[in-house]
């Protein structure tokens, strides 16, 4: 494809050796306006958006062409359609997408190199559009979509083989055959350990779950040092952590973090936080975790710590707006929530808006004599389970806020919440994984509800338990 422009040209300044500087250091890239003609249609966008956020036009306005002087650029062989996705996205918003949108959005996404389209394309893979999301991106080259949509394959291959070999040739085939699926993996509350307690540290065990044997399996010990009671634990970029956590009768912080590697079979350290604390939320979003309020020396705390992966430091972020302990906290559509309530009536749902580093109010829901206590996300709805009234606690009730249309609804019927299996979930392709001391619970997420569709056997340990998806390599021997 080839770039044509029109319009006035200006002459690039120069120093007194008669070198010229590149027009991306021209003060008025930042907020000059572009006029961007797709086929027939004219676009008008701030250039430093478009600079930043997609590769095609950073390496155009380096380059010293003349394009770079004109107030009018012409894209030749991209429709109009997928280039208005583009900058949707790039103005924050998350378009629903129909097959043809899906088509031109990536080929847009592939040919301008716009990354968060791709992030956007990748956040609303489903059942419904992950075959056709998987081929065209093969067709066009977006490999990162590529990779995700193949995986969101694998992991519902049960429901999908049959399409799927109908329907690609067989390299396709063979690449997402190629894919180890996500399994489902649990670890139990244990504190930490002296080296000779080996009657301790014999149930200290990180365990997945084989579904085709049913029945659970030891996929690593737990380091003598690490305490996942009250820790922060999440799964970023198929790597395990571990932060903070407690032992002794008076929660005495454990100042040691730890990282699993599947691909290794071992763990490393990372540093802790500067603030100790127990009691919090930890979730991984785009190479950060995030560590969310919690207690220390028996203060709730609002504070709010985030850990770069490749520099390997905690900075402090934006505050919450009250101190909290253990809140409901889940990520969706590479965005971060956590849910606030006021006893016993109101829950406040809270978004962490990275570019701005503050935390927004989304939306309140209130409920006589309940309140949110877990909350997970697929896709574009947030599903909050909450308690039931007072005179039936442990009935647990569900509701679902769709953030693009801002609308609550609730779930029809209620789940059992007795043994606990809803204080924890994990979505996996189109489904939910649940579970308790006595099954594992499968649910399809159908519309805005859940439907049982298997159960499988519980998890054998007491007490409170973190679930979470990891990929296994084949050489991961598993006891």
């Amino acid at each position: 494809m080839s770039v044509h422009s029109s319009g006035s040209e200006d002459s690039s300044s120069c120093d007194g050796a008669g070198k010229k500087y590149l027009p991306c250091c021209a003060s008025g890239l930042v907020s000059a306006k572009l006029t961007i003609v797709v086929g027939d249609t004219h676009f008008s966008e701030e250039k430093m958006l478009l600079v930043q956020s997609c590769d095609y036009f950073r390496a155009l306005y380096r380059s010293g062409m003349k394009e770079c002087w004109q107030k009018e650029i012409h894209i030749k062989s991209l429709r109009a359609r997928g280039f208005l996705i583009a900058l949707t996205v790039l103005r924050g918003e998350m378009p629903i997408l129909d097959g043809d949108d899906i088509v031109e959005a990536i080929e847009c996404a592939a040919f301008l190199q716009v990354t968060p389209l791709t992030k956007h394309l990748i956040n609303v893979i489903d059942s419904e559009n992950c075959l056709l999301m998987y081929h065209t991106a093969a067709t066009f080259g977006l490999m990162d979509l590529y990779h995700s949509a193949a995986l969101f394959i694998r992991n519902m291959y049960a429901d999908l083989e049959a399409e799927v070999k109908k329907t690609f040739p067989s390299e396709l085939i063979s690449y997402v055959e190629s894919l180890t699926p996500s399994v489902f993996v649990a670890v139990g509350a244990h504190v930490t350990c002296g080296v000779d307690d080996t009657v301790h540290a014999a149930s200290r065990t990180v365990c997945c779950l084989d579904e085709s044997g049913n029945n659970w399996k030891v996929l690593t010990d737990l380091p003598l040092q690490a305490s996942t009671s009250m820790a922060g634990v999440t799964v970023l970029d198929n790597k395990l952590y571990i932060v903070g956590g407690v032992h002794g009768l008076h929660k005495q912080v454990v100042n040691s973090c730890f990282c699993y590697s599947v691909e290794n079979n071992s763990w490393s350290t990372i540093s802790s936080p500067a603030q100790l604390r127990y009691n919090f939320s930890l979730v991984g979003v785009d190479g950060h975790l995030y560590a969310i309020g919690g207690e220390y020396q028996r203060t709730v705390m609002s504070s709010v710590e985030t850990y770069d992966i490749t520099s390997g430091r905690w900075q402090f972020a934006a505050h919450l707006p009250q101190p909290v302990a253990g809140v409901a906290c889940t990520k969706t559509m590479s965005r971060i929530f956590v849910c606030l309530w006021k006893p016993m009536e109101t829950t406040e749902i809270y978004e962490y808006v990275l570019k701005k580093d503050e935390w927004q109010l989304i939306s309140t829901l209130i409920r006589h004599q309940s309140y949110g206590h877990c909350m997970v996300g697929h896709r574009d709805n947030l599903y909050v389970m909450r308690n039931g009234p007072s005179d039936d606690f442990l009935r647990c009730l569900m509701d679902c806020y769709n953030l693009s249309s801002g609308q609550w609804s609730s779930l029809p019927g209620h789940f059992a919440n007795s043994k606990g299996s809803l204080f924890t979930a994990v979505v996996r392709g189109d489904s939910v994984l649940t579970l308790n001391r006595s099954m594992t619970l499968e649910y399809a997420i159908d519309g805005k509800t859940w439907k049982p569709k298997r159960q499988m056997k519980g998890f054998p340990r007491s007490g409170s338990v973190w679930t979470f998806l990891l990929q296994l390599p084949d050489t991961l021997i598993l006891q």
